[in-house]
């Protein structure tokens, strides 16, 4: 089922790790950053989000290091 949804251009947002963007991301809360490069990433993800054809089709919901 994966695999079909992969080839019709469903792709997973990568976000743990990733610069915080308004346009993939929804920051449902913030978080102090355990190291100064922490700040302004997203620390964890709440809920997967994902693109379709490269649009977002469902933004991914995570926690901003500040």
């Amino acid at each position: 089922f994966k695999n079909l949804l992969t080839q019709k251009g469903l792709q997973p947002i990568v976000s743990v790790g990733a610069e915080f963007d308004v346009e993939k991301h929804e920051a449902i809360s913030r978080m102090p950053a355990s190291s100064p490069d922490q700040v302004n990433k997203v620390v964890a993800e709440v809920e997967k989000g994902y693109l379709l054809n490269e649009q977002v089709l469902r933004f991914s919901k995570v926690i901003v290091g500040v």
